[in-house]
């Protein structure tokens, strides 16, 4: 509203300079912006009423801390928690020992194309139950100094181990390179 009466103001004032029948006066001032619709993108969000009798939300509550599972729950899950330096190394040496076909998927909760790839990398895990996926979450404490030997700059990451060795790395959410990649070397005829 305030604004349209400030242009309205600057019009008279042009008219008066410029003169109202000019070509000039037209492209000086644009018309006003067509008014916002009130059940637009930008309408006021009001939030869930607490809990009866309760005063505090729990973080899981909040719509962005909730996140989609990795599998179904009804499917069998070879999704491993990777949560310390320890169960790291012992899973890496799993792979590399025991000659395991596994998955080091690296993430951290605030990366948007990891949440897009997350579902994507748990349908695969039940699509290839004999490969195991350690899902390691970058921001964990304790965690650094791996990453920085494995030269962990982005995120998602994911190496894939093949008898016993590295075999083949995706950097980002390329789901069509991951697909292939797992059906390259982990599919079973």
């Amino acid at each position: 509203m305030a604004r349209n009466s400030i242009l309205s103001s600057h019009r008279q004032v042009l008219r008066q300079i410029v003169g109202s029948n000019s070509r000039t006066f037209q492209t000086l001032i644009p018309s006003p912006p067509p008014p916002i619709p009130t059940s637009s993108l930008f309408s006021p969000v009001h939030p869930k009423p607490f809990p009866s009798g309760s005063s505090r939300v729990h973080f899981s509550d909040l719509p962005f801390f909730q996140s989609r599972p990795l599998s179904s729950p009804s499917g069998p899950s070879n999704i491993v928690l990777i949560n310390s330096e320890n169960d790291f190394n012992s899973s890496l040496s799993k792979a590399q020992d025991d000659l395991v076909p596994a998955i080091f998927y690296f993430t951290a909760v605030w990366c948007g194309p990891c949440r897009f790839i997350g579902p994507i990398i748990g349908e695969l895990s039940e699509k290839y139950p004999h490969v195991t996926t350690y899902k390691i979450d970058i921001d964990q404490e304790g965690l650094q100094s791996i990453l920085s030997k494995l030269n962990i700059t982005s995120v998602p990451t994911l190496h894939f181990f093949q008898n016993g060795k590295k075999a083949a790395e995706v950097i980002g959410a390329d789901v069509a390179r991951l697909t292939n990649t797992m059906e390259k070397l982990y599919k079973t005829d």
